[in-house]
């Protein structure tokens, strides 16, 4: 649902009364996962999609009934082998839905408009909602905090909120949105509840060091796939705005100094594109030490084996090094920089996800899963000549 919060905060801001239906669990094959949200608005308007189009028509009818009676439903569908183009997912899967109604006066609409007030901020919160157990705790939910304090109800049980909040936390630490499965007490077991967890965190980052042609394609890329990207060069005259309009930081520094006072987490992707040892060694030696989520690095398969080298005689361990995706991007027979910037994106993306990188042809593996190379070397950029200034090291 919060992937929905620009729209749902406009219509809470102006007083309208609507519906929200929220993916709450997927088995097998399906177009969109937890958290994808449907809302309808009393006048008839949609807003979002639970399923890309399978089941949209249904959805949208339990808002519309969830409006009338005020009453939340959780309802499943799948596919349907008598009539493949009946109510049901094609594709083969099942989606388990979770539809309130959020109408002035009714329980939970504070908390929710409380809840889109902290996303539209960019603060990182989660929202548990109890998407399957007793008619009376259906829908309830609490607004959890990164330090893990919560506000909303649960009901009367003692402990459960706490469980619950510890749990959306526990979530909420590693950007996940997904369900867990408490007791109605507070415990984790008899009577279970099941809870929705959405987590709402700032965008994650994509660090390119580097400020080459290549780089130029994979801050476009990496924007559009929803990353907050910076671009650091240690040369002023190439690290500039104009050069690179389409990135949210450009930073004139030594990559390895930015790095160790910048703010990364498990969802960083670093990309090295510079292939220059003075610049690569110090860099890797303390990326490959950081809790980050992606570190790759651009160069032939020599410059790799040298880098390698240069990184031992650093210091780096074999473990750390195990860590290095290098030469960068996955196996597209990319040239340009676009289409390099694609292939180290799909790397990145498939590394994150838990993707193979294989065509789907050639798997068995469901399309839709949680998570669990080569690049021929691209011509030499124009603009890394030995003799480009360089800011001073400190």
């Amino acid at each position: 649902m919060l992937d929905i919060a620009e729209d749902l905060h406009r219509w809470v801001e102006q007083g309208h009364d609507f519906a929200v239906a929220t993916v709450t669990a997927v088995t097998g094959s399906a177009p969109r996962g937890p958290g994808a949200a449907l809302a309808v608005h009393r006048d008839g308007t949609a807003v979002g999609s639970v399923s890309g189009g399978c089941v949209e028509g249904a959805v949208y009818d339990l808002c519309q009934q969830a409006l009338d009676d005020g009453r939340p439903v959780v309802q499943r569908f799948g596919y349907g082998d008598e009539d493949a183009f009946a109510v049901g997912l094609t594709c083969g899967g099942v989606l388990d839905v979770l539809v309130t109604p959020a109408r002035a006066g009714d329980a939970g609409r504070d908390l929710l408009a409380a809840a889109l007030r902290a996303v539209r901020a960019g603060e990182t919160v989660a929202l548990a909602r109890v998407a399957d157990g007793p008619a009376e705790l259906l829908g309830r939910g609490l607004l959890v905090a990164a330090d893990g304090s919560w506000r909303g109800t649960l009901g009367d049980a003692p402990g459960l909120a706490r469980t619950v909040a510890a749990e959306a936390r526990a979530l909420l630490e590693v950007g996940r949105t997904g369900t867990v499965v408490v007791g109605a007490d507070g415990s984790h077991c008899h009577q279970p509840l099941t809870v929705l967890v959405e987590s709402a965190a700032p965008r994650p980052r994509l660090i390119v060091f580097g400020a080459i042609d290549f780089a130029a394609a994979l801050v476009r890329l990496g924007g559009f796939l929803g990353y907050h990207v910076t671009v650091c060069d240690a040369r002023p005259v190439f690290a500039t705005r104009a050069r690179f309009p389409d990135a949210d930081e450009v930073v004139a520094d030594w990559p390895h100094r930015y790095l160790e006072t910048t703010r990364v987490d498990h969802r960083t992707v670093l990309c090295v594109l510079t292939h220059d040892a003075k610049f690569d060694v110090p860099l890797l030696t303390r990326a490959l030490r950081l809790p980050v989520g992606y570190v790759g690095a651009m160069g032939s398969r020599r410059t790799h084996e040298d880098r390698l080298r240069r990184l031992r005689e650093a210091g780096a361990t074999d473990r750390e090094l195990a860590r290095l995706r290098s030469p960068i991007g996955l196996d597209l027979g990319a040239r340009t920089p676009e289409q390099t910037a694609l292939s180290i994106a799909a790397e990145f993306v498939a590394h994150r996800h838990g993707g193979s990188g294989l065509p789907l042809t050639s798997t068995r593996t469901p399309i839709h899963r949680d998570p669990a190379e080569t690049l021929p070397e691209p011509p030499t950029p124009p603009l890394t000549r030995a003799n480009t200034p360089l800011l001073p090291l400190p």
